[in-house]
């Protein structure tokens, strides 16, 4: 879980890539989930709320500009 604070440090392209990963890391739990093989489907809302964090802080920094 990433917190607020380690995000906010980052700049913007930083930002993007950390929600690119995120997302990719999502994808690969989402198909474990569909050929159920992922035993902790807690993660799946851990990542998705970790992308919404990201997003949201990449959205204040690009309207502070």
């Amino acid at each position: 879980m990433t917190k607020a604070a380690e995000l906010r440090q980052k700049d913007v392209p930083g930002l993007e890539a950390e929600i690119k990963s995120l997302q990719k890391a999502h994808f690969g739990l989402r198909m474990q989930k569909a050929t159920q093989q992922l035993g902790n489907t807690n993660t799946l809302r851990t990542t998705r709320r970790d992308i919404a964090r990201a997003k949201t802080i990449l959205a204040e920094k690009q309207a502070a500009k």
